[in-house]
């Protein structure tokens, strides 16, 4: 478990500007196979053995969700469940995005 899985996602009100290229790769390093897309969104695909074990892990990250009160974009089919993140109130990358990326990394390990 890193740092960043430590941290909590504190609310984002917006009106503040993304991360910028060189602050997302220094987060981007602490995360476990992480892709960024167009420094906007933060994407990864996780594999499982059956539909039942990809549907728990999104039933985790749910779970995780709201607790964090920070919601990913989530696809999931058999034996695969697709997660992108980032802070629609910016439109883009935020401390909070790598926090949650983090915890989610945390529930696979």
């Amino acid at each position: 478990m890193n740092q960043l899985s430590k941290k909590k996602c504190t609310p984002c009100q917006g009106g503040i500007p993304p991360l910028g290229e060189i602050e997302i790769n220094q987060y981007l390093i602490k995360l476990n196979n992480w892709q960024v897309v167009d420094q906007h969104h933060l994407l990864k695909l996780f594999t499982f053995p059956d539909f039942k074990s990809a549907l728990a892990f999104v039933n985790q990250i749910g779970v995780l969700a709201e607790e964090e009160n920070h919601h990913p974009n989530i696809n999931f089919t058999w034996g695969k469940v697709e997660v992108s993140i980032w802070t629609h109130k910016i439109e883009g990358l935020h401390e909070n995005d790598f926090i949650f990326a983090s915890k989610i990394d945390a529930i696979t390990t």
